[in-house]
Parts: C-alpha cells; structure tokens; sequence
C-alpha cells in the first residue's frame, strides 16, 4: 500500500501563515502538519509516499526530503497550480495509483492516529472517511444508506439546510484498491478532465461513479474522533485548541470566553444558562421573523427601554437595557466613585473595572463560603466603603440571601449613603424565584441608593442575543448612563426578543420550575462522587471543593481529555485556594447525566 498527498494548493486564506510556506508547513502547536502527517504514516506498513506539489514545492521538497521516518517519498510536481484544482493534482498521479492501493489524504488534515487505524482495519477496499454534518464544515457532502453505501455526493450548490440530519462530511481521507483506481476511477477521472477541465474537484469523479454503482465506494463514519481541515486563520485556531497537550488543553479553551458551538462535540459546564426557555416556542418566533430582523435596524434606547419596561414591570425612568449585562456593568462602574465592598470569591467584572486599592473584600471564613446579610452589616460597619456589591445568588458560591435579609441590608446602606449594587442575574434559579426579585418599582423608590443588575442571557438562556438590563430610582443616574451608551445598542434580535416575551411567560414560569427539580436531582448525584464536597446553591451552578486524588485542574483536564466535557477551574478566582475548586453549570437532566458517569469513571 502507498499513500499520496495532495499538497499543491497555495492557502491563501491563511494569509501570512502561507505567504513563503505551503500550507502544509504551517505548524499546530509547533508541529507542521506534514511532520504529523508523515509520522502517522511512518506508523502503518506503506511501501511509498507520494507528494504532488505545487506553491512553494521546492521548500517543502526540501524540507522532507526523500525519507521521512523509514518512510521512501517521492514527488510529483503541480506546475500549474495556480490555475487548477485538485482534480488536476490527483490525475499527476494516475501512474502511481495504478501501481499499489492508495491511501489519499489531503494534506491540510489534522487528526487522530486511530483514523487511519479505522480505515485500514475494515476489510471493504474502498472507503470514504466520512463525519455527521456539523456547522463548521464546508465542502463535499455526502448521504448514505443503513449498509454505509454512498447514495449522493452532496455538491454546495445542491446544498439544503433543511436536509443536514442526512449529510455527511467528507473528511478528505480515502483508501482506493489498485483495481479501483485502474479500473474506475482513473478512466473517470480522464474522460471528467477532458469534457469539464482542469479547476475542478476530484470528488466530482466519485460522484459520478457512485450514481453509477452506488456500492463501489463505501462510508466509514468516524463517530466523536477529532478531526479538521484547516483553510483559514479560524480553522488553525480550533485546530490548536481540538489537538492541545494536556498541559495547555485548559488554556486554550477558557482563553476563548464562549463560542463554543465550533466544538459541538463538547458538552459546556462552564458559561451558566437555562437550559429550558429555549424549548419555548419563542425561539421558533424569532426563527420565523430572522430575515427581517437581521435585514432591519433596530430602535434607539427610548423604544427598547419601553420594551425593557413592558417586561420586567419597571418604570421607564428607572431602567436601561444593554448590549449585555457586561455593557452596563463597565458604564456603572465608570460612573462609581470611592471604594467598593466585594465578597469574595464572586464574579470579578465589577472590582476589574476599578483600582485594587478600592476594593474592600470580605471573605467567608467557613468552608462553604457562606454570609448572610448580618455578616455584611457586622464586616462593611467596621470597615465602611462608598459602594457595596452584592451578587446574589453569588457566582461561584451560589449563596443566597433572601429578600428580608436584602431590605434590612438595602435599608443599612441607605442610612449610611452607601451605594448598594445587587446583581440578581441568577435569582430566578432560586426556590422562591418568584418574590425574590428587587425588579419592582416599589423596592427601587424605597432605597434609591440601590441599583439592580440583570443578565438576561442567564436566566432566560440567550446568551447570543446580549441582554442585560439596570434598574434604579436615581434616575440622573439613569438618564446619564443613557446618553453614555450606544445610541444602537441593542440589535434587532434582542429588541424583538422583549417584544415578545410577555406572550411567553408562562412557558418561562415552567422552565424555572423544571429547572429546579433537574438541579436538585444533580445535586444528589453530585453528593455521591466521593471526591467532590458540594457546596449548596441557589443558582444555575454549583461550586465543589475537589479532595484528593484530584486537584482543580487535574479534574477540569481529565474530564476535558476524555470526556469532552468543559468545567470551570476557578482559576482566576480571588479569595479561595488556587487548583481547589471547580464550578459545575447546571445543564438539561441528560447532559447531567452524562457529567455524572464521567466523574463515577474517574472516581
């Protein structure tokens, strides 16, 4: 057996990375994926590689060489690789193919050792490796029978997203008998290239042969094996990320702060939102009005801030929505003086946004992070501060005080003139979700030193909209932070998000409900892993404490590495040990599930 590369192309969409460099020589984490490439063929019994080259050929000629780990490589040399396509890269090739069974590999391919491991263990002699259509993939699609046979090459102008649950991606690794490529596909490949040219691709060969005879070439479905083709600066980052070392897999992935739909394998118990509105017929409203709202302008702040109003019941003197909560957390905060009081651990936007010697920190001296609303009065009493911040239910510890506590703290710091910042953005996950809010115009006219944060993305589970909301009596305060933001900060998606939600309250009302019970079967499941202390908690979330034989980070890579399943570590968490703890998201009752056999695996 033989295996050919095709690695002509020129890459321009790597831009810099492929300006004196074929794309094959851009490193991933240090390593150019020829290296790779040539290594995991070094592992298997192959009698040559062939190398058609063509953009900056001598370099890689030169680079490899003529033996490569006990590996004999030969060339073929794309001359006019500016003006064809891979079609024409493959039919240089033709002699060869003719003379072994081939394996046909593309060379901006990263992927696992165990791919061509599935490859050549089946016994079928044709074979496409072939992964479920997920939404980073471009390129050659295909559908396929019950029995694996390819039944359509999937072009992108036949394309439908209607049709995805059918399509397959070509991951650009193929294995071809001698007697195939003699027989069928290199007699295609010269009748295609004589009739349609040069600039085309070689699956459109197949293409034709499997309309001919739909059991000549077969699938092999690759199931979660990490993969992926690299085209573009994007693609190189995933990839760096998809093919960490352990010690960086962390990193890497947090370092990314969301965006994690290109990893859809990975299951997310890091960012915090309910999993439940989302089932809501709401989402099928916005869906049916998506060419609009994205086609249209959305309105300024006086018309979303009716909006804002309608929703949460507050007047619209005291409330200003935002480009998410993260918009008006820096507005606020540029618009604080003095020294601000901080329980600690909890969510850092707000002391980041200000000098650390204007922070005053309390620190829970229990080993659950528990406070109550005394504990804040008998702590900021002898230690006064100008602003106080309350994240309740607090993030990462998930304590809560509850709304007779928060008066008899609201009404402290009126008599003191302190300005007291209560974040509710994980309230509604509360058992009483439903009279604990502060969102009340009554409550704001009672202590007009108090402001009120909301994420929107949190409880309501759309984060992508970017939706935040901030209530107040001081209405200078207000009216200021106003004229401070985007005249267009909320887009058309978020605006038409608070057009509609009244209609679906109700559904909103059982997801918290739904919500509550799944957490607390979660919890329960949680309490049995015996490395794990788990903290109470009225939010979305749960802070354990990892005993041995873990450490934070040892957990948060283990469960990562093998489990595709991301938690956070808490490193960056002030006011507890560091590589101690981890906070777990809680997600729909079968993506708990899956969390908790993970950890029993690791117990």
């Amino acid at each position: 057996m033989q295996a050919i590369i095709l690695a002509a192309g020129m890459g321009k969409r790597l831009g810099e990375y492929t300006r004196n460099n074929t794309k094959c020589m851009v490193p991933v984490n240090g390593t150019p994926l020829i290296d790779r490439m040539l290594n995991q063929l070094s592992r298997i019994n192959l009698n040559r590689v062939v190398i058609v080259v063509g953009y900056e050929g001598k370099k890689l000629m030169e680079y490899v060489g003529e033996e490569r780990n006990g590996l004999r490589i030969e060339y073929i040399e794309n001359s006019v690789y500016d003006r064809t396509n891979n079609i024409y890269s493959l039919a240089l090739a033709k002699e060869k193919m003719q003379e072994d069974d081939t394996l046909l590999l593309e060379s901006d391919l990263i992927f696992e050792d165990s791919m061509l491991s599935l490859l050549l263990e089946n016994p079928f002699p044709n074979l496409a490796l072939v992964a479920k259509y997920e939404t980073w993939m471009d390129g050659t699609m295909v559908c396929i029978d019950k029995d694996c046979n390819i039944v359509n090459f999937v072009t992108k102008a036949a394309f439908n997203y209607h049709h995805i649950d059918q399509y397959y991606k070509t991951v650009n690794i193929y294995k071809f008998s001698r007697t195939f490529s003699r027989d069928k596909y290199i007699p295609f490949l010269e009748a295609y290239t004589k009739a349609v040219g040069k600039n085309e691709y070689y699956e459109n060969v197949l293409r034709i042969i499997t309309f001919l005879n739909s059991e000549e070439l077969k699938a092999l479905p690759v199931g979660h094996r990490k993969w992926y083709e690299i085209d573009d600066k994007q693609d190189l980052d995933i990839a760096e990320a998809l093919f960490s070392d352990t010690d960086a897999l962390l990193k890497r992935y947090y370092t990314r702060y969301g965006g994690f739909w290109r990893f859809p394998q990975m299951l997310d118990f890091c960012y915090l939102v309910n999993p439940y509105f989302r089932r809501s017929k709401i989402i099928d409203e916005m869906e049916a009005n998506f060419r609009t709202l994205l086609g249209e302008y959305p309105s300024g702040m006086k018309v979303n801030t009716l909006l804002a109003s309608k929703c949460w019941g507050v007047k619209e003197e005291y409330i200003i929505p935002g480009n998410g909560a993260a918009e008006l957390i820096k507005a606020l905060m540029e618009n604080v003086t003095g020294t601000l009081g901080v329980i600690r651990p909890t969510f850092e936007e707000y002391p980041n946004r200000i000098e650390e010697d204007q922070v005053v920190a309390f620190i829970p001296q229990n080993r659950d992070f528990r406070y109550t609303a005394d504990d804040l009065m008998d702590y900021y009493g002898a230690h006064p501060v100008d602003n106080l911040l309350l994240i309740n239910p607090d993030n990462p510890s998930g304590n809560f005080i509850p709304l007779t506590g928060l008066f008899r703290l609201a009404r402290w710091c009126e008599e003191r003139g302190t300005r007291l910042i209560v974040d509710e953005s994980f309230v509604d996950f509360g058992e009483e979700w439903e009279s604990s809010s502060l969102l009340n115009d009554a409550h704001l006219e009672n202590f007009p030193h108090m402001t009120v944060m909301k994420s929107i993305s949190k409880s309501y589970g759309v984060p992508g909209l970017r939706l935040g909301i901030l209530a107040s009596a001081d209405m200078e305060l207000i009216a200021k932070m106003k004229k401070q933001v985007s005249i267009w900060n909320i887009n058309s998606f978020a605006e038409f998000f608070m057009q509609i939600f009244n209609k679906y309250e109700k559904d909103y009302k059982r997801a918290c409900q739904k919500f509550i019970e799944v957490r607390a079967a979660f919890l329960a499941q949680l309490r049995t892993i015996p490395f794990l202390h788990v903290m109470p908690t009225q939010a979305n979330f749960v802070l354990c404490e990892v005993q041995s034989p873990y450490t934070a980070n040892d957990l948060a890579q283990q469960l990562l590495k093998k489990h595709d399943i991301l938690v956070s570590a808490c490193s960056a968490k002030k006011g507890i040990a560091p590589n101690r703890y981890v906070r777990l998201a809680v997600r729909s009752r079968e993506d708990n599930e899956r969390l908790i056999e993970a950890l029993r695996e690791l117990a």
